[in-house]
């Protein structure tokens, strides 16, 4: 009888011990989190025709981010989560006789942010929404010329989502 209670005492203490348990609080890799914008780039002649950038560069002085891409008609920028906008420096190059001139735009992008709680794990993340023009709010973008001498080569925009809530969709056309 004693060895019944025993094994019953060690037994029931196993359990109890695999009970206390709690599950690991990481963040699955599939989770959606706070989505970046996303930009794709058309021919200003026929707005249906993707064009793609050669010599592209863009940088943030405020998110420390530099990315360089070549060949492609789209880009993922982020968007700066502790205020209502962000600016970014889009470079494009041209070669010509070998060598490449640069015209760089100067986009800021105006919203509105809202966290939302995703888990305890993967804590809150942030969706985006683009001003609307309606006169009250700042424009959604405002493209500035740098200070070379180019001119602006971003001719127009449209955007196609203001709501910034996931990667699955294009949110901007630049056409140039």
């Amino acid at each position: 009888m004693k060895k019944i209670i025993t094994v019953f005492l060690l037994a029931l203490l196993t359990a109890v011990s695999f009970w206390s348990c709690e599950k690991d609080d990481i963040c699955a890799e599939g989770t959606v989190t706070t989505p970046s914008l996303i930009i794709e780039f058309y021919n200003r002649d026929n707005h249906t025709d993707p064009k793609n950038v050669t010599f592209f560069s863009y940088f943030s002085a405020d998110l420390d981010t530099i990315g360089t891409i070549n060949g492609t008609n789209h880009i993922e920028v982020p968007l700066r989560t502790d205020t209502t906008a962000t600016t970014w420096n889009f470079r494009l190059g041209s070669s010509q006789l070998g060598e490449i001139t640069y015209n760089t735009d100067v986009i800021t992008f105006n919203y509105e942010t809202k966290e939302l709680f995703v888990s305890r794990a993967c804590g809150f993340k942030s969706n985006f929404t683009l001003n609307l023009q309606n006169g009250t709010a700042p424009d959604p973008l405002v493209i500035e010329d740098s200070e070379d001498e180019e001119g602006l080569w971003i001719q127009e925009y449209t955007i196609e989502e203001s709501n910034i809530e996931n990667e699955d969709e294009v949110h901007v056309k630049i056409y140039f």
